[in-house]
């Protein structure tokens, strides 16, 4: 009887971070590097080490101090300090069109976070930005170029009823994320979580708090297929 062979997914012990080499085979793009809680030694290292095996690597939550030490050592890298992400490598093709809405202009980082995501892993992005309910007339507006995309990325803080609003007026997959943008009782984005979760409109999935980087992977998957 043959033994079924093991397979062994290839990945570089560095000590404080075990970096998975085989990632863009499985998934479709390399590790991401989230930075927060990271030394810039540690940061730069990892990154190197993606960059060697993948030609690009994608770092997040990258706070401007760092975003210079990077670009020190990669001059061809990018800096989008909006959506505190640094880039190094080329950026592919873009196909399809995503959408991402915020509910106040106080959104817009975490929706920028998103964005950039969206379109480092080969999506067009479409911003609209400032819709939220309080002037519900602004979302109706833009109704016509909304329905022409494929995927719509939510982004509220307050209450965060933006994403069931879209829901109950778009045919398409909504990918919701609540920020921690509210007064008190907004508990730091808990509010708005809780909003999308239970929300009645049908065809919504929700992110963690503040995930623009979760949101716009999973809609640059979705506009793949």
């Amino acid at each position: 009887m043959k033994k079924e062979k093991v397979f062994i997914d290839p990945f570089d012990d560095l000590g404080y971070a075990k970096v998975d080499l085989h990632r863009e085979k499985r998934k479709g793009f390399p590790e991401v590097v989230f930075s927060e809680g990271k030394t810039k030694k540690q940061i730069l290292s990892i990154a190197a080490r993606i960059l060697k095996s993948n030609n690009k690597v994608l770092l997040t939550r990258v706070l401007p101090k760092v975003a210079n030490v990077l670009k020190s050592k990669y001059k061809k890298g990018k800096y989008y300090k909006d959506a505190c992400i640094f880039y190094i490598g080329t950026k592919p093709k873009q196909s399809g069109l995503i959408c991402i809405l915020t509910g106040g202009t106080a959104d817009i980082p975490v929706a920028e976070e998103a964005a950039v995501t969206a379109e480092i892993m080969g999506s067009k992005v479409k911003k609209i930005y400032d819709v939220g309910v309080a002037g519900i007339h602004r979302i109706l507006s833009f109704r016509k170029e909304i329905e022409k995309v494929r995927v719509l990325v939510v982004v509220a803080g307050m209450d965060g009823v933006l994403a069931s609003v879209a829901g109950g007026l778009f045919a398409k997959p909504i990918i919701a994320v609540p920020t921690s943008v509210g007064y008190g009782l907004s508990l730091k984005g808990i509010t708005p979580l809780l909003t999308m979760l239970n929300s009645c409109a049908p065809g919504v999935a929700v992110v963690n708090i503040d995930n623009g980087f979760g949101a716009g992977y999973i809609a640059a998957i979705i506009n793949r297929l």
